[in-house]
């Protein structure tokens, strides 16, 4: 296995051992971004995904969340699997979810808007990785929430942050930081109309539901079209204009 020179930093720190908090995760986010140049598309979706944490974990709901250690597990396992995804496409692994290919194939390709790598990562982020990690979450804790849930609460109450979040974090992708010029920020809404984070999330968990209830090839069958619906999906996101 050869990995590029300019990628060793970027494989070194989606190479270590799984993270066990949400510190942790942080931590390695903000690595990534310091070690990824602006011309990455890959930085940008780390940087809105970065932000968008720092958020949950900072900004609880009144009354705090009714299972915080569920949602923290929630939020690790989650991230572990864009670590994962990074580092199979960098060492070229087999097993690359189709869905992560639009983007770490894209990284640097001319013509695209920081905002359209940050929602095709979501997109894969969300679409393919989430249920597996409701999944892998309810495995770990025992609970397998239901919509009557505290975590199904607690996972509603992401979204109504993520409402008021998103718009923002775009616009500072939109105009980029440090004096950069700005970008076309008529862009935003368009994309939001066309890729919702929340309505991508509620899909998550319904199709998170439906894969419990099978298992083998149907299992199997059924994430390999999840895969390349939302690999679709992502390329329609790089090449929205």
């Amino acid at each position: 296995m050869s990995i590029a020179v300019a990628d060793q930093p970027l494989y070194q720190i989606v190479s270590e051992p799984d993270a066990a908090s949400i510190d942790e995760v942080l931590s390695r986010m903000r690595r990534i971004d310091a070690a990824l140049p602006s011309d990455d598309g890959l930085k940008w979706f780390n940087r809105l995904y970065m932000m968008v944490t720092e958020e949950v974990d900072l900004r609880p709901p009144a009354g705090g969340w009714k299972d915080a250690s569920w949602l923290d597990r929630l939020d690790v396992i989650f991230a572990g699997l864009y670590f994962q995804a990074v580092r199979a496409s960098i060492d070229k692994s087999t097993d690359t979810p189709n869905a992560w290919d639009a983007l770490m194939e894209a990284r640097f390709r001319n013509g695209v808007d920081r905002i359209q790598f940050a929602l095709a990562g979501m997109n894969a982020h969300i679409n393919h990785d989430l249920s597996l990690a409701l999944i892998e979450t309810g495995r770990q804790s025992g609970i397998v929430p239901t919509s009557a849930s505290p975590q199904y609460a607690d996972y509603q109450d992401v979204n109504l942050l993520l409402q008021s979040v998103m718009p923002r974090a775009l616009e500072m992708l939109a105009v980029g930081i440090l004096g950069q010029i700005a970008q076309d920020t008529g862009k935003i809404g368009r994309l939001l109309a066309f890729w919702n984070i929340c309505k991508a999330r509620d899909l998550a968990w319904d199709y998170s539901d439906h894969l419990r209830e099978i298992d083998g090839l149907q299992r199997a069958f059924g994430l390999a079209a999840q895969d390349q619906i939302t690999g679709v999906i992502g390329r329609a996101i790089l090449a929205f204009a």
